[in-house]
């Protein structure tokens, strides 16, 4: 509140201009950097937000940004407090300064940065490009406290996500596999189980052992071994066996993937605010693109999210010479599952049993 005060006094908003300083812009920079990657680091990572844990750590992350920046504001802005110019008091036992034309306080020093004499003065920060004295001294001493705090918070938070990563990238390297291997032989068991088939997936690559499978990646020399063509392979496999598998699930994706119908414009913004609060803040953190939708066309979705969905456009033959496909994610808001795909969506199960 004493910040907020404070502004509304401003002459002119010459304090201000305390912020065109180098210390306020590092330390600043310091702490939007510091708290908005410790927030996106654990949204995404560590801790996802809808989850008690997450959500209790988010409100912690925020709450740490909120008690700094207001302690950091009050001791820049709401300042030390100066003795008033041509302050005389009735006793003799002072000190005259002579660039304020006026007595010092007890207490009270000039500063030379400041130009003028401030109220129990213990220092002239650069950081907040202001005085610590009798007014600002528990907001600047609050602020050294809980500037460690919020940092050791989120030190934790970067800690936890780079083991969680490394101990992910470990496991998959342990087992001869890239991220994107492991998520082919995850959707392997899922179709053998949609589909109740009588098959096993067996990952072709997996040495199986742990210790061959490292030297695979990491070698004395530093060149992992082969050509990056061809690869050694286990016993009862084949150099195709992933494609095999790959080329099932795309013939298994089209099968299940559902036709939608658009209902709503979209305008393909990474994070739309006219399609509801919910749908701006779970925009998916991917780098693949977002399609604009135009009433009346159609959508085949093979995958999505709560908030989203991912698909292909469907398009006219006429459409754009020498694009052959237009894909990626759109809110869920703007489209509708088709009619006649209420019908066909009970084809697959229906085909499980017999493929």
């Amino acid at each position: 509140m004493g910040t907020f005060c404070s502004v509304i006094k401003f002459e002119n908003l010459q304090e201000l201009k305390r912020l065109c300083h180098w210390g306020p812009i590092i330390a600043l920079g310091v702490i939007a950097i510091c708290s908005t990657m410790a927030m996106i680091d654990s949204v995404l990572w560590y801790w996802p937000l809808h989850t008690t844990g997450g959500s209790v750590n988010f409100i912690m992350l925020i709450n740490w940004t909120v008690m700094i920046l207001y302690n950091y504001f009050n001791a820049m802005f709401v300042g030390p407090g100066f003795v008033p110019l041509g302050w005389k008091p009735d006793t003799m036992y002072l000190q005259y300064c002579k660039v304020c034309q006026a007595y010092k306080a007890p207490r009270s020093h000039h500063c030379r940065k400041c130009n003028r004499c401030v109220m129990k003065m213990d220092h002239h920060c650069p950081w907040i490009n202001n005085c610590c004295g009798y007014q600002n001294h528990a907001s600047f001493t609050l602020f050294l406290l809980l500037a460690p705090l919020g940092c050791i918070h989120a030190a934790f938070i970067f800690v936890m996500t780079m083991y969680t990563q490394l101990y992910h990238r470990m496991k998959i390297i342990l087992r001869n596999k890239t991220s994107i291997e492991s998520w082919i032989e995850e959707k392997a068991k899922d179709r053998i189980q949609y589909y109740q088939l009588d098959e096993v997936f067996v990952f072709p690559y997996d040495m199986g052992s742990r210790w061959r499978n490292f030297k695979q990646v990491f070698t004395w020399s530093g060149v992992p071994e082969g050509d990056g063509l061809e690869w050694p392979v286990r016993e009862g496999c084949h150099q195709y066996s992933l494609t095999i598998e790959q080329l099932k699930q795309k013939a298994d994706k089209r099968v299940r993937s559902v036709r939608y119908k658009v209902i709503e414009d979209y305008s393909g913004a990474c994070c739309p605010l006219n399609k509801g609060i919910k749908t701006f803040f779970t925009s998916p953190c991917t780098e693949e693109p977002r399609i604009q939708l135009q009433k009346g066309e159609f959508i085949l979705a093979t995958r999505g999210l709560r908030y989203w969905l991912y698909g292909d456009k469907i398009l006219d033959d006429s459409f754009i010479e020498g694009v052959s496909r237009i894909r990626g994610w759109f809110p869920r808001k703007c489209v509708e599952k088709c009619p006649c795909d209420a019908e066909t969506d009970q084809a697959p199960e229906g085909e499980k049993k017999n493929r």
